[in-house]
């Protein structure tokens, strides 16, 4: 068996940046530092920081007044960050600035009198926030057909924005649909759906074709690792979504003579490790890494952190 190992995969700029704060968080100021939501939607991370001391809430009246309390990657609403002034909590913002800029986009388009179209999925914590930024103004939108259920009076500005981690065909083909309805929508001047996605995504399209069977390293409620195993799977390819070597199912690798590794952005290094391991030990599988693009990207810590990590 030969394994290829992806590059781009894994954390990305904005996932090492939350994973860093809530560190430094725990290190200075003890435990419990609470967070709210997950600081970012891997299992093996959000259980490591468990035993660490950390407390994942989702709602802040589980936080004593006065605690430390550090917003995920996934960004939070307004009502959130007033919540949390009221309760005079030690708030640190670990939101990844790609995260910020949808918010800040979301702002000002509502400030101009736009309809906001979001494209993305219901229920997914960057969505909550994004759309809290200007509920009135937004309305979110998953696939072409719920394009062609919008119901909009005739001569309304309308402007369109999408989730960070979003599969870039899924979220193109709803955007062709919307300009083909109105023409006069207007977007963001750079695309919202980040590099580290992107990146991801092409890997998986470019070097899946070489692939039997695709392990996509990450958990069930990461978005952007569910689009990496979407990928694969509609080009015909066996994909599974995992969140370690223990997932994998040996029947799988049945008469497999390549497979292709791959993680999510809020997926650990480690893990990969693991499961290459795990296809050494029991197929004696060779290794050849396969990278497509160079990632440079570092985004700077919190302002309430960045002396913690100087001193």
């Amino acid at each position: 068996m030969k394994i290829i190992l992806a590059s781009p995969r894994g954390f990305c700029a904005g996932v090492n940046m939350a994973i860093e704060s809530l560190d430094l968080a725990l290190n200075a100021f003890g435990t419990p530092v609470y967070v709210y939501h997950e600081i970012v939607h891997n299992r093996y991370v959000v259980e490591t920081f468990r035993e660490k001391g950390a407390v994942f809430v989702d709602d802040l009246n589980e936080v004593p007044e006065g605690a430390t309390l550090l917003f995920s990657a996934h960004g939070v609403s307004p009502e959130i960050r007033h919540v949390a002034k009221a309760r005079r909590l030690r708030a640190i913002d670990a939101t990844c600035p790609l995260v910020t800029k949808v918010h800040l986009e979301a702002i000002k388009y509502a400030s101009q009198g736009y309809t906001i179209v979001l494209i993305g999925h219901e229920g997914h914590d960057e969505v909550i926030g994004t759309m809290g930024e200007a509920p009135e103004a937004i309305v979110l939108v998953e696939t072409s057909d719920d394009v062609d259920r919008l119901d909009l009076p005739e001569g309304t500005k309308i402007a369109y924005l999408t989730q960070t981690t979003l599969s870039v065909d899924d979220a193109n083909r709803v955007i062709r649909r919307l300009r083909e309805r109105f023409p006069q929508i207007q977007g963001p001047p750079k695309e919202d759906i980040c590099y580290a996605t992107q990146n991801r995504q092409e890997a998986v399209r470019v070097l899946s074709q070489e692939a039997d069977l695709v392990l996509v390293l990450g958990s069930q409620n990461s978005s952007n690792s569910q689009r990496l195993k979407e990928l694969a799977t509609e080009r015909g390819i066996a994909a599974y979504l995992i969140d370690g070597a223990s997932d994998i199912d040996l029947a799988w690798l049945q008469n497999c003579k390549t497979v292709l590794i791959t993680a999510g952005a809020s997926a650990p290094e480690s893990v990969v490790e693991e499961c290459v391991e795990f296809l050494k030990h029991h197929f004696h599988a060779t290794v050849e890494a396969r990278t497509l693009r160079r990632e440079e990207v570092y985004f700077p810590l919190p302002k309430e952190l960045r002396m913690l990590a100087k001193s």
